[in-house]
């Protein structure tokens, strides 16, 4: 499966706007940030690319559902459940 990112580009320093209580509460328990905020970035970036892969290939999931409730899935024949 291809990689969403490249995960060995450098890193860039960047500036963000925090709510001040979180960030707060965040440091005080030692939450890495940088870390945080990747983890939570790559998994955006993953719901965001299978929204737009399910769109851009809507037309042939409709065609082959509309093709499995016609003529059923492959080997249903040999299915023992």
């Amino acid at each position: 499966m291809q990689n969403l990112y490249d995960t060995s580009a450098i890193k860039k320093a960047t500036n963000l706007s925090i709510n001040s209580d979180l960030l707060e509460k965040t440091r005080a328990l030692n939450i890495n940030l940088s870390a945080t905020l990747e983890k939570a970035l790559k998994h955006e970036l993953a719901q965001v690319k299978a929204s737009k892969w399910a769109e851009d290939n809507k037309t042939a999931i409709k065609a082959y559902n509309a093709f499995t409730e016609e003529n059923g899935c492959f080997g249903d024949e040999y299915r023992r459940f």
